[in-house]
């Protein structure tokens, strides 16, 4: 958790918003980029860099569990999966381009907000 260790921090960031997804499914990309950008100090944009990775990595691990279940429920919950094919196929899409503007666009924001956290008030000192 070294200042300035972006990848390590990145890790940290999203692993904290696929657990608080559970718990505050809302707002769980903020605190996991808050998170991301308070540990890797430097300065504003550093933040928002790493709560952007934070987010990436994030995404893809909703991603793959998103893809699993969609899997399941088409090849066990339909009778007719070829049907299912071209509508699933636009739903994932919708879902991914969802998901950048959510996960990855408030974990940017939480990255920044958790540098200045750190930085411009008592709470980071």
């Amino acid at each position: 958790m070294a200042e300035g260790d972006t990848l390590l921090n990145a890790v940290i960031g999203a692993v904290a918003t696929v657990v608080l997804s559970s718990f505050l499914p809302f707002v769980s990309p903020l605190f996991g980029g808050a998170i991301a950008g308070y540990l890797e100090g430097g300065d504003r944009n550093d933040g928002l860099r790493v709560g952007t990775i934070s987010g990436v990595l994030g995404l893809l691990v909703v991603m793959v569990l998103f893809g699993l279940f969609f899997v399941m429920f088409g090849l066990f919950a339909l009778e007719a999966p070829l049907a299912f094919g071209a509508l699933g196929i636009v739903v994932f899409l919708v879902a991914i381009v969802g998901g950048l503007l959510y996960i990855v666009g408030l974990s940017a924001a939480g990255g920044w907000l958790g540098n200045y956290v750190r930085y411009e008030t008592d709470i980071g000192n």
